[in-house]
């Protein structure tokens, strides 16, 4: 496999500046998550990588080589894209061998890794079948396929699971992540759903217009976001965000415009005791998904708190509600809201 680095990568399209100098390592064999919202850049990213956008400026270095100016066939990279791309009229077979017919590899030796990668995927029963005999799951993993036959120095994907459902979603992500420890292979993923890049990532890069936010491994990003952006993208339901006016007197910082954050999950119901901060609001809506439920409250001064709760929650609409954190638990963040340093009376989040 390989290892990569973008060394000030930008991308214009004219006068607009798309990607404004990513720098960047992705180390052999590691699974990197390209993610952040629409429009911030992280398809683009990727499409530069496999050779499929012009790099503007800066250097693509593939293994220590400069791959700016090469074609993509040339660049030992497979792209898996959103849309399946599968020829209708071939079989899964040839759908999957047809890049290694276009490289004139011999018949019996393109059966031969054919084979090998439907195996890998299970694909074997259905290799004499048609992409509209295939179910969307199924027409993915031929996609796939086709990209492992090829035998890439790094695996491409943009959004491969966006067109199926929830729940075949859910399980595609468990074959990748399957895929990727059979194959040991270097993975880059893009996705808007940071679900997707807590579960299955060594490494996300977050994306905000073109720019990098943070890097780091799921749980450090969970537990260390660098700001507000982060904080706020990573975590499902996303972290609250309360203004100075609603921080303990200890907590406001001289001359900082300090915005607490607390996750959902980290607020409990009941009344703070040993050190920990509490509020009163009036419960608004309850959001029942089953084993857990989300609690939407109202502050006395308008601001809402969502808590993450258990599923046996029995509480209703209307309920005034007393809820506390244990310090160890909170976010704070500044004017130009970057994290920063929690007084050190008060310990680091775990």
């Amino acid at each position: 496999m390989a290892d990569l680095e973008l060394k000030g990568l930008r991308k214009s399209f004219g006068g607009l500046e798309v990607i404004k100098g990513v720098d960047l390592q992705v180390h052999d064999r590691e699974f990197v998550v390209f993610v952040g919202p629409s429009g911030c850049g992280k398809s683009t990213l990727l499409r530069m990588i496999a050779g499929l956008e012009p790099i503007t400026a800066g250097e693509l270095l593939i293994d220590g080589r400069r791959e700016n100016d090469s074609e993509p066939m040339d660049r030992g990279l497979a792209m898996v894209f959103q849309s399946y791309a599968l020829y209708p009229h071939m079989t899964v077979e040839e759908n999957m061998g047809f890049a290694l017919r276009v490289a004139k590899v011999p018949k019996e030796e393109r059966a031969r890794m054919v084979r090998a990668a439907a195996e890998v995927l299970e694909l074997g029963h259905l290799l004499e079948r048609r992409p509209r005999e295939l179910s969307g799951g199924q027409r993915q993993r031929v996609a796939i396929g086709r990209a492992i036959v090829r035998d890439p120095k790094v695996f491409l994907f943009d959004e491969p699971l966006s067109n199926l459902d929830a729940a075949l979603r859910v399980n595609m992500r468990l074959e990748l992540m399957r895929l990727h420890e059979r194959l040991q292979a270097t993975m880059i993923y893009v996705t808007h759903d940071q679900t997707e890049a807590m579960t299955m990532a060594d490494k996300i890069v977050v994306l905000r217009d073109g720019r990098i936010e943070q890097v780091g491994a799921p749980m450090e990003l969970y537990n260390r976001p660098a700001n507000m952006f982060v904080a706020g993208f990573i975590g499902a339901p996303k972290m609250n965000f309360l203004p100075v006016g609603d921080l303990p007197a200890d907590l406001r910082l001289p001359g900082a415009g300090v915005t607490l954050g607390i996750r959902p999950e980290h607020i409990a119901i009941g009344t703070a005791e040993n050190g920990a901060i509490g509020w009163q609001g009036i419960l608004r809506i309850v959001e029942r998904l089953g084993g857990l439920t989300n609690l939407h409250v109202e502050l006395a001064n308008g601001t809402e708190l969502v808590v993450q709760t258990d599923g046996g929650f029995e509480g209703r609409a209307g309920d005034g509600l007393s809820l506390c954190a244990e310090r160890a638990r909170l976010h704070l963040f500044d004017r130009e809201e970057r994290r920063v340093a929690i007084p050190a009376a008060l310990p680091e989040p775990a």
